[in-house]
């Protein structure tokens, strides 16, 4: 690429021309980078839903919503409609104006995948939520997602093909020519044979669901599922469905890191599973900690985990954290080794078992937003595991009613606390949580909904990592290509 000087304007076009959305506040940018550019609010969002259970008694609904952002464009629209679908496809839901949640849903066996777009004040931080409720059968109660960017590598600690599980990777191009994927299995003796899901083709605007167990014969309870894009971009999630235990999406974990955070862990938790894997040459050993109300803690006899180099290690955690808020900490015992690690997490006993995944994820950063809440059914977790944090919450007002609500909370250092979040006053249908952080440490959330039917005590919980809503763009006449290596 050229080196060239660019205006302040001229900048900001080629980086949304060349990143879109994606690449925007992350760690990874170099510290001159950060410090030259200023944070602009972006000016195009794209997002992709994978198609949710096509169970006819199943019911999925989806809410927006993008926080009002100072600094965005002015107008612009969201749109989100099933893939495919024709420039004048019915939309599943249209958003009227940020800071206002928008509500749609799709019922019954024709729910396909779904592609949105936002440009103007609705893209900076955009976020859409895919909940579905299953009354019955295979991965019976609550699943839900939230709808992320394409990208080109994914991991998913956590996905199985044992007896009892069906599970699916969804994979989904909004793009305009195909991609082809690759999809790589690892167990606990390392890779897997499964040249089927080598070249998988995934055409322009659609979604492909491939079921895990036909790409091999192998059973087991603890996979790790690697997606990786030869050409394109997909969007990717795994849907890992149970006969007796219910189910979940379970989302890609963050990228691999010596040390994570897996946010959230519902504090009447009946069984905790870790799922961690090491991509790189070296094996990894984990110290394994519990961030309590309390502070940290180590739980006994799983004081740390071996994980050999491309091999999948799991370690039952049990009822972990003992009727209290809490989140996983891992870091390493000795050497920093990058791992990737989910957490499987039931509720219940018996027949009235259900299961939702926690990946490990990002900090908050800047600002994160979680649509979908209700005033009853809805948990935010904040953590701060690294030093004690200040964060402002934000409810949204309602999708038919309601005016916004904001607390102030401070998570000591170490500690994981359910908060009290606000709630809108004169709430009408579903709202969004913001959080930001004010100051002090690094904070790490996660959201839970639950809804009780039958006796099941369903439940999902969704990640809050950055929102990327905000862009690095140089000073004027500042050369910008440091900004897109």
């Amino acid at each position: 690429m050229n080196r060239a000087t660019l205006s302040l304007i001229a900048g900001t076009a080629a980086l949304a021309a060349v990143t879109g959305y994606a690449a925007f506040d992350s760690p990874s940018a170099s510290g001159a980078a950060s410090e030259a550019a200023a944070r602009l609010p972006v000016e195009r969002t794209s997002l992709v839903c994978p198609a949710p259970s096509t169970s006819d008694i199943a019911e999925t609904s989806y809410t927006s919503f993008t926080p009002v952002t100072q600094g965005a464009a002015s107008g612009g629209k969201a749109l989100l409609q099933a893939a495919g679908a024709r420039k004048a496809g019915h939309p599943v839901l249209t958003p009227k104006a940020p800071g206002t949640p928008a509500a749609g849903d799709a019922s019954g066996g024709d729910a396909s995948a779904l592609l949105g777009t936002a440009d103007g004040a609705f893209a900076p931080g955009w976020t859409v939520q895919e909940t579905t409720e299953v009354a019955a059968g295979t991965g019976r109660g609550l699943q839900g997602v939230t709808c992320t960017g394409a990208d080109t590598e994914f991991w998913f600690p956590g996905a199985g093909t044992a007896a009892g599980r069906t599970d699916y990777v969804h994979l989904t191009n909004p793009d305009d020519s195909a991609a082809v994927v690759d999809i790589e299995l690892y167990g606990k003796d390392g890779a897997i044979k499964a040249p089927l899901g080598e070249n998988v083709t995934v055409k322009p605007h659609a979604s492909d669901a491939i079921l895990l167990p036909t790409l091999t014969d192998e059973r087991q309870s603890d996979l790790t599922v690697h997606v990786s894009v030869r050409s394109g971009r997909v969007g990717a999630a795994v849907q890992a469905l149970d006969d007796k235990a219910g189910g979940d999406w379970l989302a890609a974990a963050a990228d691999p890191a010596g040390s994570l955070v897996l946010p959230g862990i519902p504090k009447d938790a009946t069984d905790v599973r870790l799922i961690a894997f090491s991509p790189g040459d070296d094996d990894a050993d984990l110290k394994i900690r519990l961030a309590s109300p309390g502070g940290l803690i180590t739980p006994a006899g799983n004081e740390s985990l071996h994980v050999k180099s491309g091999m999948t290690a799991a370690v039952d955690l049990g009822d972990v954290t003992r009727g209290e808020a809490g989140s996983l900490v891992l870091t390493p015992t000795d050497r920093d080794v990058p791992v990737v690690a989910a957490l499987q997490v039931v509720r219940g006993k018996g027949d009235g078992r259900e299961t939702a995944f926690i990946p490990a994820t990002a900090a908050v950063g800047t600002r994160a937003t979680a649509a979908g809440n209700s005033a009853k059914g809805t948990t935010l977790a904040l953590t701060a595991p690294g030093g004690t944090a200040t964060v402002k919450v934000t409810a949204s007002a309602g999708s038919e009613g309601g005016t916004p609500a904001t607390k102030t909370y401070t998570i000591r250092s170490g500690t994981t606390q359910n908060v009290d979040a606000p709630v809108p006053a004169g709430l009408k249908g579903t709202y969004a949580l913001t959080v930001e952080p004010a100051s002090g440490a690094p904070v790490y959330a996660s959201r839970t909904l639950e809804a009780t039917g039958s006796g099941v005590p369903a439940f999902t919980v969704q990640t809050l990592p950055n929102d990327h809503g905000l862009v690095a763009v140089p000073e004027t006449e500042q050369d910008v290509s440091v900004l897109l290596k």
